[in-house]
Formats: structure tokens, sequence, C-alpha cells
């Protein structure tokens, strides 16, 4: 499967100066061992890959001395594989299991900086955050890796054609010829359920079926459950389940901010508050925080006490919800609020994947505008429809008030621009 984190990749290898060892953050099963292997046997002679939970031999060595010169010998003799600085990519796989392997990248980056290595880890990000040991500050680059998303799934479904086509109509605010529109449409709701997590793609791709895509999901999310137990404590563990499987029960709320007492009769963000970085720090949920007025910068009017959390999958949270796979496909507009929640967070994780901090407005309690970006010095207001109903008092109220650049307005019906209104169908939020 074609990825875009590959683009990153070829960027810090071909750095003329300044490189340093590259971390590559992301939750479980997105693809990050697969993509950074197959880069290595694409665009180095050789590679040497090292996952340090599962190698105790190399774990080890590195509680010792960590000078350079030395682990690299070791690992030759170890990978049987000669290092070569530009020739060779060395990976260290799990790299969070091993505090001492990331602190040796500070040493690699000052007294050996002609190497090229990459550490990955799916739960880079919780170990980091624990504190417990020296993090390599300022002496590593780092890129975080997403499940697919809607384009990357039209490639893997070899419709890089129809890629193209909805770049340019998005370009040119230029309606897409209604069949090509429809079969978009019909793409999208597929990816709805499938989602982007490379298996269940896979798994869609060989079978031609959606029936078993959601026992894939199901393996996921147990492997989630079972890093929670396994990398924390027995009472932070049962906190953080309780957390994550409320997630679906939040989103059905009229009012999407997040409850705690969803999660836990009398729960608290003195009890619950950690397990929700833990959350967030695994890569597996999307912090989107409200917005106390739509100005810029807009991160500085953060309402920290007030934020909603999506799943970082789309198709996880469409197989957690338990909602039928008919409900989603259906051609027919059904009154169905869930459905308005999945395409939130379809929405939210796309936007996301582009780097995009995640906010919503609300105002008084009257009106809640789905999601706010800044982009350099424009504040855009963008709002979420489900199907082809588009009126939105929301909208308008914020428009009114902040006078944003313009606005996007997310729904089924096709592309076009008015009254300073992009008009961007639910297929083509990638283009954003």
């Amino acid at each position: 499967m074609k990825r875009k984190i590959t683009e990153d990749l070829l960027r810090w290898k071909s750095k003329p100066s300044g490189r340093m060892p590259l971390l590559v953050y992301g939750a479980r099963q997105v693809g990050k061992t697969y993509i950074i292997r197959e880069f290595g046997s694409m665009y180095y002679t050789n590679t040497a890959y090292f996952n340090l939970e599962t190698n105790q031999t190399v774990s080890s060595y590195f509680s010792d001395n960590i000078e350079p010169e030395r682990i690299l010998r070791f690992l030759e003799a170890e990978s049987r594989e000669r290092i070569v600085p530009g020739d060779t990519l060395v990976i260290f796989d799990e790299i969070q299991s091993c505090p001492r392997a990331l602190t040796s990248l500070k040493y690699f980056n000052e007294q050996t900086p002609e190497y090229h290595i990459i550490g990955a880890g799916s739960l880079l990000g919780v170990a980091i955050n624990r504190e417990k040991y020296s993090f390599p500050v300022g002496n590593v680059d780092s890129v975080t890796m997403f499940s697919l998303d809607f384009e990357e799934y039209l490639w893997a479904l070899d419709e890089k054609t129809l890629c193209e086509e909805i770049k340019r109509a998005f370009a040119d605010n230029d309606a897409l010829p209604g069949a090509l529109h429809e079969k978009s449409l019909d793409l999208y709701k597929q990816y709805l359920i499938i989602g982007g997590m490379p298996r269940a793609v896979l798994e869609f791709m060989e079978t031609k079926s959606l029936l078993t895509v959601p026992d894939v999901q199901n393996k996921i999310i147990n492997d989630y459950i079972a890093d929670m137990a396994k990398y924390a404590s027995n009472a932070q563990s049962v906190k953080i389940r309780a957390a994550y499987n409320s997630i679906p029960v939040q989103l059905a709320k009229e009012n999407k901010k997040f409850q705690y007492k969803l999660a836990q009769r009398g729960g608290t963000t003195a009890i619950f508050g950690e397990a929700i970085n833990w959350l967030d720090f695994a890569g597996i949920v999307m912090k989107c925080e409200r917005l106390e007025h739509g100005l810029m910068p807009i991160s500085v009017y953060r309402d920290l006490a007030s934020f909603k959390l999506y799943m970082s999958d789309v198709g996880l949270l469409t197989m957690r919800s338990g909602i039928s796979q008919q409900a989603v496909l259906s051609a027919v507009e059904i009154e169905n609020t869930f459905l308005g929640s999945i395409t939130e967070n379809y929405v939210a994780q796309a936007l996301y994947s582009k780097r995009y901090g995640l906010y919503y407005w609300t105002n008084e309690g009257t009106a809640e505008l789905d999601f706010v970006l800044q982009k350099d010095n424009d504040i855009i207001a963008v709002e979420v429809k489900t199907g082809t109903r588009t009126k939105s008092k929301s909208l308008n109220m914020f428009v009114t008030k902040y006078e944003p650049a313009y606005s996007i307005r997310i729904s089924a019906k096709n592309f076009g621009f008015e009254n300073r209104i992009k008009s961007v169908p639910l297929y083509a939020v990638f283009c954003i």
C-alpha cells in the first residue's frame, strides 16, 4: 500500500545537512514497521532491523556503555549486516521498550551523524510522557504516522485517477460529473465501515466483502486493550479502558463534550485525566478542544476543561458502536444521530492527519460549530453535514460574529463556492 509518510521519510533521507535520527510515532497497527522496512529495502543498499521489545539480546546491550561506535559494531555482529553510513538504514522498532536505546540517539546524532537511524514505537508517546529517563531533546527529528486516509484508501483500491479528478474539482470549485460524484460517495461510505487500518483494508481487498472486516477490527481493539493492561498499572488500566469504551456513548449524545460520568458513575477530571492523556499519547484517540473565541491565534482561546474525544480510526468507531452496515451504506437520508457522529469522526481524522489542530466552537450553549481551523493567518469555519440538507444556524452565527476568511461546508453535495462558503463533498476532505 502506498503511504504518504514515504515522502516524509525521503525528505529526511535527502537532507544535505542537519539530519538527525528519526522517531516515527503512531498507534499500533497503523503500518509503521511495514512502511519503514519497505522504505529501507527501496532506498538503501541494506537494512539492519532490530525489535527492541522481542530481541532482548540487543535490548540488554544498551544497558552498559552506549557509545555509538561500540553499539554499531555489536549491531553488525548481531544482524550480520554491514552497517555503512548513507547506505544502510538502521531500524530500532518498539524503541520505547528500551529507554537507553532512546537516550543513545543523542550520541548517535552528536558523534556519528553520518549513520541513518530510525526509531519507531506504538507507545512511544506514552513512554516519553513518563519522563523517567533522558529523552534526546533537540537531537532527533520526528514524524507521526496515521491509519490510511481516504486518499490512501483510494490508492489501495487502484482508484488513483479518481483521486486526481477529486483534487482537480476541489482546486477549481468545479462539480464532478454526477456518476463520479455518486461513485465517490459510495466509496466514502464503504470507508466509514472499513476505516484505514491496513489489516482491515487488506481484508476487504482480499475478500471483496465487508462481512469479515469487523473481525479484524475487533482484534485490533483487543490489542489496544492488551496494551492498556501491559503498559499501565492495574488501577490506571481500568480507567483507560473505561474512558476508551465510553467514546461511542459520548459521541451519541447531542452534547458530545466528554462527560466523565459516562465513563464511570461519579467520574471526575481528577479520576480520568491521566487515563485520557494515556489514550492521547498512545495515538488511539484524538482530542478536539472547545474554543471560547474564534480569533487568531486560536490555540490561545482553548477551554481546557471542555473537549470531545474521537477514535483515531473511523472504521473502529463504526464497528465498536454496533451500527448496522446497511445504515451506513444506505442511499436514503435517514434520521440517525450517530451517523452524524461517525461523519464528524471521519472529518476529525482527515484534518488531524493533515496536521491541523482540532477545535470546535460553541456560543453559550445556543450553537455549536463542528471545527475551526487556522491556516497561516486565516480562520476557517467548518460545518459538517451527513447528507444534502445543509442549513446551519451555527455556521451563520460564527460567520456573523468573527468574519472568517471563508467557510467550508462538508456534506453529500457536490463541489461549489457561493457566499464565501466552499462546498466540499464528504469524500474530498483529504484535499483541505
